[in-house]
């Protein structure tokens, strides 16, 4: 019997995930280095031209570079397992990817951190949000619209998002660090914030008490000057009023939440630059909209039997009445009256509860959710319109915004 040779024909009987392969490399090595002087951009002669990256590369040179080199991004199994797991286009290069994972506080050069597609994907991540909340819900109020974005977009939601994607942190950013790491400098332990009434409090200095806002820091100022959530938004010239809002000259730390935030801000705006528009808003649907959020528990009502009386008198219709449905047990200990709360004769809403008042405020907050919770059968988003193949773009509607009192 002949002994058969496994060379010849591997390379066809083998998957290409197994399948045996050089890493091509061009002539010149564009690795870059902290130094100015470096031996390894040298011209390589032909027989250097194939060798692998770790050969051409020594772990001394590795560990001064402040992150790992691109092309180390092809020969990384979790940077190809994390491709996989997301289901990214096929154009999405795995060296962007492992860009993505790495943070402004890792390495400060614009062109090998995620700064500049963390700032696309924040945008992406409000435009579509915003679309979606408004188009879906047109009666909302702003602090509503403003806590459903920190639902579906916020810091918290973003590091879970990334936490269940599998991506594990580095524990200190460098070159010889494996690609498909995320890559921060990590504010040291033992700086959380100063919680009042724990019980425990800790005394740490240069730490002021929040301070209460201004007269003009209202809804309407959050919703034109401030962030999607309705957050203070530093421009240069607050900063050059307040010089304490830059923070100091030391070396820039992040949390781990915030090297994950920008990390997933930064696959989405990879996503829209290499898929392009529908590629994205998919993303964007499988792992924002996908989740199911209850917004009828965001509302927050201080004088809920004044604020239907407004808006009654608003929209025209005739003054709320209360009026008991139904009761049962009004001499126990535990008596159950049903409420309901009619414009007319029509119904607006109806609560239960152990008291008059109770059941009639449950009704009152009943109406008013029925009114801003108000859903269109068909929901179409400006996004839907965009583009030559977009669809024909069919208004929606607007209210008149939420009661004043």
């Amino acid at each position: 019997m002949k002994r058969i040779r496994l060379q010849r024909w591997s390379g066809s009987v083998l998957s290409p995930r197994t399948r045996p392969c050089r890493v091509q490399h061009p002539r010149k090595l564009t690795a870059r280095l902290q130094s100015s002087a470096s031996s390894v951009a040298q011209v390589e002669s032909p027989d250097d031209s194939d060798a692998p990256v770790s050969t051409q590369l020594s772990e001394l040179e590795l560990r001064n570079l402040p992150s790992p080199p691109p092309s180390l991004a092809t020969s990384s199994a979790k940077l190809s397992a994390l491709h996989a797991r997301l289901s990214l286009p096929p154009r999405f290069p795995i060296q962007t990817l492992a860009r993505c994972l790495i943070d402004s506080s890792a390495d400060s050069s614009l062109s090998f951190n995620n700064t500049s597609l963390s700032y696309l994907g924040n945008d992406l991540f409000g435009y579509y949000t915003t679309e979606a909340i408004l188009c879906r819900y047109p009666r909302l109020p702003m602090a509503v619209i403003f806590a459903a974005m920190w639902a579906y977009t916020g810091p918290k939601t973003l590091a879970t998002l990334c936490r269940e994607w599998g991506v594990d942190a580095a524990a200190e950013p460098g070159g010889e660090v494996d690609p498909g790491y995320l890559q921060a400098k990590r504010t040291p332990a033992g700086n959380a914030p100063i919680v009042e009434g724990s019980g425990i409090v800790r005394k740490a200095l240069g730490v002021e008490k929040k301070k209460s806002k201004p007269w003009n820091r209202g809804l309407s100022s959050q919703s034109i000057k401030d962030n999607y959530f309705g957050e203070e938004r530093r421009t240069e010239a607050d900063l050059a009023e307040r010089p304490e809002l830059r923070g100091s000259a030391k070396e820039k730390v992040v949390t781990l939440e915030v090297a994950s935030v920008n990390f997933v801000k930064a696959v989405m705006g990879a996503v829209y630059l290499h898929g392009g528009r529908k590629a994205a808003k998919l993303f964007f649907k499988e792992h924002i909209l996908s989740r199911q959020l209850d917004v009828g528990k965001l509302f927050e009502f201080h004088q809920p039997t004044r604020d239907l009386s407004r808006l009654c008198a608003r929209e025209g219709f005739e003054s709320p009445v209360a009026r008991i449905l139904s009761e049962t047990g009004r001499a126990s200990r535990h008596p159950v009256f049903v409420v309901g709360v009619f414009s007319g004769k029509d119904k607006l809403g109806e609560g239960a509860g152990g008291s008059l008042d109770e059941a009639r405020i449950k009704a009152t907050i009943a109406a008013l959710k029925g009114w801003y919770l108000y859903s269109p059968m068909s929901v179409m988003v400006p996004s839907d319109a965009e583009g030559e193949d977009g669809k024909l773009w069919q208004p929606v509607l607007v209210d008149g915004g939420e009661v004043i009192v």
